[in-house]
């Protein structure tokens, strides 16, 4: 129960309330929690497994906005004027996710300030992340976008055996990274051969962690055409 932010941050005898009020929600891999354009009645946490935050980009493509793993909040982007979700959110793996509908959240807010400034604190976060992106995304050549996402999901979800735990295919990072298949191929092969990463099926290891941070740097500093 406590895994998500809610639960660790809401006051003790504020608890009860919280175990009669959410619902909980198991996904097979693949399966979507929630739609674009569908109508915002509540909020989601995450207490399992992993989720990618995607929305239409373009004709037939996707951008995958962010990865969430057990603890994240998803769902908090159309809590807005309109109450209409911008974004999708689909099961990377087996996963659950805890939901509150609309009123006991933000009554839960209005009693627990603590939550509320942690939440407070992750909308700004996020709002500089998502910043980034879109920076990088226009200015940043590919293989620099990638080699940030890589260091960025390695700290978000940690190593197992060397290797990023979070399994991910070629397609997803061409998504995560706003470029085809056939381009996010190619320069993961690129940094592969340049010893920054190693490569085994779905699975990415970084290997020279000064050097990708170093071409990151280079590469945002040099502004270069997307």
């Amino acid at each position: 129960m406590d895994a998500c932010l809610l639960c660790k941050l809401c006051q003790p005898a504020w608890k009860p309330a919280i175990a009669t009020h959410k619902k909980n929600f198991t996904l097979k891999k693949g399966e979507m929690l929630f739609s674009e354009g569908d109508p915002v009645k509540g909020i989601y946490f995450i207490y399992e497994g992993k989720m990618k935050v995607h929305k239409h980009w373009g004709r037939e493509k996707e951008l995958i906005v962010r990865f969430a793993g057990a603890g994240d909040i998803v769902g908090h982007r159309g809590i807005a004027s309109d109450f209409i979700y911008p974004v999708s959110a689909t099961a990377m793996e087996n996963s659950t996710a805890c939901y509150f509908d609309l009123d006991f959240f933000q009554s839960t807010l209005q009693v627990n300030t603590a939550l509320l400034y942690e939440l407070m604190m992750f909308y700004a976060h996020e709002l500089q992340e998502s910043e980034k992106r879109m920076r990088n995304l226009a200015h940043m050549p590919v293989k620099g976008r990638i080699a940030s996402a890589l260091l960025h999901l390695e700290k978000k979800f940690g190593t197992e055996n060397g290797y990023i735990d979070f399994p991910l295919s070629k397609q997803d990072i061409a998504s995560y990274t706003g470029t085809t298949y056939e381009t996010a191929w190619r320069m993961l092969q690129e940094l592969a051969k340049e010893g920054m990463i190693s490569l085994e099926d779905k699975r990415y290891a970084v290997l020279d962690h000064e050097a990708m941070q170093a071409y990151i740097l280079l590469q945002e500093e040099g502004d270069g055409p997307a």
